[in-house]
């Protein structure tokens, strides 16, 4: 068959199962914002596991970490998987459960809802709105780019004459060239995971979530083997991931060229999925806080399943046993694309990129939903006052499309790397840990506090990304240097941020009016 065209007609198939799982949802659909929103909070364990697991792998959890394990090495296994499992459980158990038992008791959809009734201050909302959108357009950003390389990748000669890449020298890119442009790629990818969103709201959401993440794990683990058994060239399984192993430079299975205090500093950024807006929205539709006993325990077992193939074949592709031709392609992102396009065969290879569409559609449509809910409920309903279910939907709907239409026009920019472009975001959500952590646990909390909170957040965000758009490694190879006596250590840029949230949130807390006692009663 045609190069290219079987992971094409693959890929068109799942596309339109995903289509076709829209409109069923959207059958169900009871007409009230409460169900679009929050599907009326009937998600029960398995579906919660599946929707927020399938919501926090994203690309830069497949895509992304591929791409940096071939550059850094195996110690991104470290950086993130492993203390993502154990931080990420911790935050469903700590933030999440009490989150559904205030949302439930006081009707809160959004998290931003819940910071204005908290901190009874209706300037924090405001505050907050830009501020998580702005954050969370990157985030998507990552979705939508590595939807398009992925795509370019797997569909590699299927049409030169009509899509032909060729490389800065101006020469043919023969792992790309005649695959779908990723700005068409793209642009499928948002049309497609637009339609369920808009008809199915958050119940087609997680349906579609619980489906493409059982599609992603369990390709996920084919894609580990069949490639480990193509590049290995052994008898066995286990003899080929040995010699694999040891086809890999020194450097890149080990630490040895990350520093200590900079590889234990990104140990801050899982923290950001506590002020996710989006989680925050998937947390508020479960059944019962008995719902979260099984994401709390199954989570870091899932991630281990996703992240230990990703970050093994990332580094697979640095070492002897790659065959030389077609050489591997310039941009990180495409490293797992190639591997599953060169090292599989055409069916297979088909059914792997459904896979790792999968996952980064599965958390596309939560973050779509997430911005028009916040929107809707937000600004428009809270300014308006007096707005009907119809409305609200519509409104929500309205939001989308455009949230929708302006993440694509920002992604045509391509950036290089989305492993940086997703360790920015997250950075900047965990500099909003602080004050989400302090509002469930600590009475002594003012409004001022909190404001003052989230200004030293995001201007230090601002300060630090500015810094890094000016190394000359760009947003990747930025770090601080701390000095201490003679040493220097490498730190990264979320202690900052992190750190001067926290003080001058506790700081100006302590010095400004907390809050009613009878107003405190509601939520402790």
């Amino acid at each position: 068959m045609h190069q290219g065209l079987p992971q094409l007609i693959i890929i068109i198939c799942y596309l339109s199962l995903l289509l076709l799982l829209g409109v069923f949802s959207s059958r169900l659909f009871k007409g009230t914002r409460e169900d679009y929103q929050v599907a009326s909070h009937s998600i029960g364990p398995f579906l919660l596991l599946m929707s927020l697991f399938g919501t926090t792998m994203t690309a830069f959890a497949l895509v992304g970490s591929s791409g940096e394990a071939f550059k850094e090495g195996i110690g991104v296994y470290g950086m993130l998987a492993s203390s993502s499992g154990i931080v990420h459980s911790l935050c469903f158990f700590l933030i999440g459960v009490k989150v559904w038992k205030l949302a439930r008791r006081h009707n809160y959809t959004t998290q931003i809802e819940y910071f204005r009734d908290r901190l009874d201050s209706d300037f924090v909302g405001l505050l907050l709105f830009p501020i998580l959108v702005g954050l969370i357009i990157p985030y998507l950003l990552v979705g939508v780019i590595s939807a398009g390389s992925v795509v370019q990748s797997l569909t590699a000669g299927l049409s030169p004459e009509w899509f032909p890449a060729t490389d800065a020298s101006g020469e043919i890119n023969r792992a790309l060239h005649g695959g779908i442009p990723p700005w068409l790629g793209s642009l499928v990818i948002c049309m497609v995971v637009l339609v369920y969103v808009f008809f199915g709201g958050m119940r087609g959401t997680t349906w579609a979530n619980t489906f493409q993440t059982l599609v992603f794990m369990v390709l996920g683990v084919v894609t580990f083997y069949v490639i480990a058994n193509r590049l290995g060239g052994q008898d066995s399984f286990l003899a080929n991931l040995q010699a694999l192993g040891e086809s890999v430079p020194l450097n890149k299975v080990t630490r040895i060229e990350m520093s200590q205090t900079k590889f234990f500093t990104y140990l801050l950024i899982p923290l950001s999925v506590g002020m996710f807006p989006h989680l925050f929205q998937h947390w508020m539709t479960a059944k019962s806080a008995n719902s979260f006993k099984v994401p709390v325990v199954c989570h870091p077992l899932f991630i281990m399943i996703v992240w230990v193939p990703c970050v093994l074949v990332g580094i697979w592709a640095t070492g002897n046993l790659i065959p030389a031709k077609p050489p591997l392609p310039s941009n990180p992102n495409a490293i797992l694309a190639f591997l599953v396009k060169t090292q599989t065969g055409q069916m297979l290879g088909g059914l792997l990129a459904a896979g790792i569409l999968a996952a980064i559609m599965s958390s596309l449509d939560s973050q779509f939903l997430c911005i028009g809910t916040i929107f809707s409920n937000d600004v428009y309903c809270h300014y308006k006052g007096d707005v009907s279910d119809k409305e609200q939907v519509f409104l929500t709907r309205v939001f989308i499309i455009a949230i929708v239409a302006v993440t694509y026009l920002l992604s045509l920019g391509n950036p290089t790397s989305v492993f940086a472009l997703g360790v920015w975001c997250f950075s900047g959500f965990s500099a909003l840990f602080p004050i989400v952590f302090a509002a469930l646990y600590w009475r002594g909390l003012s409004a001022a506090g909190a404001i003052s909170g989230i200004f030293a957040a995001i201007i230090s965000w601002c300060i630090l990304f500015w810094n890094g758009l000016q190394t000359p490694g760009g947003l990747r190879e930025f770090h601080l240097e701390l000095p201490l006596g003679d040493q220097r250590y490498e730190i990264m840029p979320v202690v900052v941020m992190v750190a001067s949230s926290l003080v001058t949130m506790i700081v100006v807390s302590l010095v400004t009016p907390k809050p009613s006692d009878e107003h405190l009663k509601r939520f402790f």
